[in-house]
């Protein structure tokens, strides 16, 4: 039974342990003798909640007295260590806050609990959440359960690496430039980047740049991840940016009246892309269009003229130095290469600052108007499916890039705060998770959740595990 649970979805866990046929107890041990199997492989894990087990015996308790219940009930769930978890260590990464325990829960790991799941762990992160792997001088390198060599992503690369091996069903990570959809993408399960603000982060850092940092949801089925969004959205009374209405969206629902409309967008705009992937987004775009989408490909003309890797650049560096520089003042030789790098980063003219700035409003005019005409844009995630660690170039067509190009399809949604989800599609010829991205209007999740489960429904891939 063991085998079974670890990749059942919560959703899945959750109505077997409502209707008693397992019990909270039996699914917390599964995944808890998954991670001793595994994680020695993957450092994807860096902390196991010491109370894990209690809380499924209570939360076994609780369905044998017939109690009410929440969603999910009973349901395990794993948490990115950048997101304080009230009593077990969040330490960010990095030396600097080795040992730091918090005293509350973040708002998203709040609702999680409140909907009556148990954290279970806390995963990987570049320190301070900033680089596109997950490495640093306190837990170290995680690996991709898909092929040890190769990085999960990051950020979020622990989360994403411990629910495709099948220690977590679900789990929360971040999102400031790629990563919940990058590291998704590049171990094969499903990440959400709602509209920015949707979700709040009160009770994670670092908070600079706001505007671009976003918290969502992580896991293997779409059902999911529409569960948890469900759960996690809404204002909180402290997130400024966390304003729009709990029960407001502007998509077109699971059961849309008319035909939607997608376009379909692989070049140019987001830099070079990996044959592969190219032929994984127009499969997609050939099952939407058999799932009756009017689906057709599209140029943005915005995405043309404003380089959004370039925006992001000139506008997060400034924003973010100050946070990084209070942070690591006197601890300067506990820094990671990534978070040394970035304070070396020449700072950007007040000029140039303003002329991003202008880039990023021409940018979301840009997109306000495409959606005027579409309901839905599908994209790339990522340009090549998952690299080897640490590299500084990677090779996309034979022409070698930058390796901050990894995020070159993933950043314009988050300089125009757009909600973006990344689902797998596709495998490339060296057997590595190739996904695709589905993006709806501000406000409009459930249009992108509903063509989700459209292509889950027709994916080639669906139900694919990494023999680990």
């Amino acid at each position: 039974m063991n085998s079974e649970i670890i990749y059942y979805d919560a959703t899945k866990l959750a109505e077997l342990i409502r209707t008693r046929k397992v019990s909270p107890v039996e699914v917390v041990q599964a995944h808890l003798d998954r991670i001793e199997a595994v994680n020695p492989k993957l450092n994807a894990i860096v902390t196991v909640a010491d109370d894990a087990l209690e809380a499924a015996k209570a939360a076994e308790a609780a369905v044998m007295a017939g109690d009410e219940l929440g969603p999910l009930h009973g349901v395990p769930f794993t948490v990115k260590d950048s997101i304080d978890t009230a009593g077990v260590l969040t330490q960010r990464g990095s030396p600097i806050f080795k040992g730091r325990i918090p005293k509350t829960d973040a708002v998203s790991v709040a609702r999680m609990k409140s909907a009556g799941a148990i954290l279970l762990a806390k995963t990987n992160l570049p320190e301070f959440s900033y680089s596109t792997e997950t490495d640093n001088l306190l837990t170290g390198r995680s690996n991709n359960p898909w092929n040890l060599d190769r990085t999960p992503g990051g950020s979020s690369g622990g989360e994403s690496a411990a629910i495709a091996a099948g220690m977590s069903p679900l789990g929360l990570g971040t999102d400031l430039a790629i990563s919940i959809r990058g590291p998704a993408a590049q171990t094969g399960i499903i990440g959400l980047k709602a509209t920015h603000g949707r979700i709040p982060m009160t009770g994670i850092w670092s908070r600079a740049p706001r505007r671009f940092w976003h918290v969502g949801p992580m896991a293997r089925s779409v059902r999911d991840i529409a569960l948890a969004y469900s759960l996690l959205a809404g204002p909180d009374g402290a997130d400024g940016f966390s304003t729009s209405p709990l029960k407001f969206d502007a998509g077109v629902g699971a059961s849309p009246n008319r035909q939607l409309r997608v376009g379909w967008l692989v070049e140019p705009g987001f830099g070079p892309i990996d044959a592969e992937v190219a032929a994984t987004v127009q499969a997609a775009a050939e099952a939407l269009h058999g799932a009756g989408c009017l689906v057709e490909p599209v140029r943005i003309p915005a995405l043309e003229r404003d380089n959004s890797l370039d925006v992001f650049n000139r506008l997060h560096v400034m924003e973010m130095k100050p946070a990084f520089a209070q942070a690591t003042a006197g601890h300067e030789s506990e820094m990671f290469k990534i978070s040394k790098g970035m304070l070396a980063t020449p700072d950007t003219t007040m000029a140039d600052f303003i002329l991003a700035e202008q880039a990023a409003e021409r940018l979301r005019d840009g997109f306000a108007e495409y959606f005027q005409r579409y309901d839905a844009l599908l994209c790339p995630v990522l340009p090549i499916p998952a690299h080897a660690h640490g590299l500084s170039e990677i090779v996309i067509n034979g022409q070698s890039v930058p390796a901050v190009q990894i995020q070159g399809a993933t950043v314009p949604f988050n300089v125009t705060g757009l909600p973006g989800l990344s689902i797998r599609f596709g495998t490339s010829r060296d057997g590595l998770p190739i996904g695709v991205q589905l993006v709806s209007s501000w406000m409009a999740e459930s249009t992108i959740l509903h063509l989700g489960s459209l292509l889950e429904a027709e994916s080639p891939v669906r139900d694919l595990h990494p023999n680990i």
